[in-house]
């Protein structure tokens, strides 16, 4: 078992007020975010997004694994997944992430590299953790 953790750091109303999001590992430290970094496109980060970029890291990791047990390895797996936040019964509600997926995949059919694709979407523990839709488009390239 691994653990791992995140913080923020909140300070004010929801929308005048303003925050810093910081990981265990240093990669994000006393990053800002707030209600115009998440509704505004003002500079600084939001939870969707760094949802996104789990989602995103954790299918290419998922599929490099899926495919290795297929005896197959790609050269490249490159994933942008976009996680949809939508207001849902007066509040608000991430409700889907779409991955959209580029494969090189050297000498291995397409059925074969579709079919780990769609494994990893549904197996990737961060596919498990979002209670959204989940949908893919993958290609090989």
């Amino acid at each position: 078992m691994t653990t791992n953790t995140g913080s923020a750091h909140w300070e004010g109303g929801l929308k005048d007020g303003k925050g810093t999001v910081s990981m265990q590992s240093g990669a994000l430290d006393a990053q800002p975010y707030g209600f115009n970094t998440r509704f505004e496109d003002k500079p600084g980060t939001n939870p969707e997004e760094m949802i996104a970029a789990a989602h995103a890291s954790c299918f290419s990791m998922a599929l490099s694994m899926v495919l290795g047990e297929g005896g197959m390895t790609a050269d490249a797996i490159d994933t942008n997944a976009t996680v949809t936040l939508d207001q849902v019964d007066g509040g608000f509600a991430v409700t889907k992430s779409h991955l959209d997926v580029t494969m090189s995949v050297p000498g291995a059919e397409a059925e074969k590299v579709m079919e780990a694709a769609e494994a990893a979407k549904a197996n990737c523990p961060i596919s498990k953790l979002l209670n959204a839709e989940i949908t893919m488009d993958a290609k090989l390239a």
